[in-house]
């Protein structure tokens, strides 16, 4: 099983010092960083409106009904569907998913697919 984390933890406005992660809190958004172990993958987004609770979950990587394209998701997710990780710059952007750019959502894409096509479980620890 391949594991992930997505770090986002600091007070509103300040960043984690002597940390390895920087995340941001602002009004409506917050920042953080997919990890694989201690290696940071790639910045991240949310709308902090539609934050996703902090557990662990399964991802699969399946096509979007809305976005026509091969996509991760996160399973399970309490009291939601169709949560997804894609490409987006802004909080609007997102009614719950978590944003990244577009290159970092292929790489993560492209990533999870293998692990998927591999026989492998990937997960992801929201924290």
């Amino acid at each position: 099983m391949s594991y992930y984390k997505l770090k986002r933890q600091a007070t509103e406005g300040s960043a984690v010092r002597g940390q390895l992660y920087e995340v941001h809190y602002y009004f409506n958004k917050r920042t953080g960083k997919v990890c694989e172990r201690l290696t940071p993958i790639c910045p991240t987004l949310e709308n902090a409106d539609y934050l996703i609770p902090a557990l662990v979950y399964k991802v699969s990587v399946t096509q979007s009904p809305r976005f026509k394209r091969l996509m991760p998701v996160l399973c399970q997710v309490p009291g939601r569907a169709g949560i997804r990780i894609h490409r987006g710059t802004l909080p609007e952007h997102s009614k719950g998913c978590i944003l990244v750019s577009a290159e970092n959502e292929q790489k993560l894409t492209a990533l999870w697919l293998k692990e998927q096509n591999d026989h492998e479980e990937s997960r992801i620890e929201i924290q």
